[in-house]
């Protein structure tokens, strides 16, 4: 079993026909089923045997895509080595696959592109939850993902040990800095029009970027409140002030340099952007054998 956050895990998000069909459209984009290349120079009769391995410490993820990938070609067997969520050193092999030596070399640049790019997202994760160790927060991602791979990119950040913020805009309400200028800052009228348009159970939260805006969110009885950009001492002080009243995090500029400083404020949640939108890709390989 791979090293996992299971207080927060739900598996792959998508089912084999939609993942077959993601990959489909990715070989496509890459013409793979027409490569000049390997076809010109690779004979049809030549058989392969290729590790994708890593070639840098980090966290597993993606690797159904790239053993859909391998498999959308005939004759292609391919063997997994580890699971998603699982840390890896230099050398750890994710998959083994073998067959027509085409095949592999056609399906090669997809496989590393999903997993690379995934495996990126939970390697960085796990570094920002490892840096809060013993804290008691959690680690949080945003909808600042690559258009069309939110799902994606959102179970890598659970692969690394972080946990989801809303999906999308109509999991809850968030009432940011914005919206309350649209309604004149008037705190608790935008929590009471949320609320009334909102189903049952569905939570209120509010970025506040000053003390003032903290109390008026507990008192119009916010479920979460952000603490947007404030410095570590205002975030301790609003913590103490909602005293558990609410959910409270952190949010704005948030780094592997100063997150251990934030979640010591005693902040619940910190949430952090660049776990999607700055995720360097790990460096994986496919080498033949």
């Amino acid at each position: 079993m791979s090293e996992r956050d299971r207080n927060d895990w739900h598996g792959f998000p998508l089912d084999a026909a939609a993942t077959r069909a993601l990959v489909l459209a990715a070989l496509e984009e890459d013409r793979a089923f027409d490569d000049v290349t390997t076809l010109a120079t690779i004979p049809a009769t030549a058989t392969a045997r290729a590790v994708l391995a890593a070639r840098s410490e980090g966290v597993a993820c993606g690797i159904a895509l790239a053993e859909a990938a391998f498999g959308a070609f005939e004759h292609v067997r391919v063997q997994r080595r580890t699971d998603d969520g699982a840390r890896l050193v230099r050398g750890d092999a994710l998959l083994e696959v073998t067959g027509p030596a085409r095949a592999i070399l056609q399906a090669e640049r997809v496989a590393l592109n999903y997993t690379m790019r995934l495996s990126g997202v939970a390697s960085l994760t796990r570094r920002f939850v490892d840096a809060i160790a013993g804290t008691g927060a959690s680690i949080l991602d945003t909808r600042k993902t690559t258009p069309g791979w939110r799902d994606l990119e959102k179970y890598a950040v659970r692969c690394g040990g972080g946990r989801n913020h809303r999906r999308d805009l109509a999991s809850m309400a968030l009432i940011k800095d914005n919206h309350l200028a649209a309604v004149g800052g008037d705190i608790a009228r935008a929590i009471t029009a949320a609320r009334a348009r909102l189903p049952a159970g569905a939570k209120v939260e509010v970025e506040a970027d000053r003390f003032a805006q903290v109390e008026a969110a507990i008192a119009a009885g916010a479920d979460v409140v952000m603490l947007d950009n404030m410095s570590p001492d205002e975030m301790r002080r609003c913590v103490a002030f909602v005293a558990r009243r609410a959910t409270v995090e952190a949010s704005g500029g948030v780094s592997l340099a100063t997150v251990r400083t934030i979640a010591e404020t005693g902040v619940d949640w910190i949430s952090v952007g660049a776990l999607t939108h700055s995720a360097p890709a790990l460096d994986l390989g496919l080498d033949f054998e």
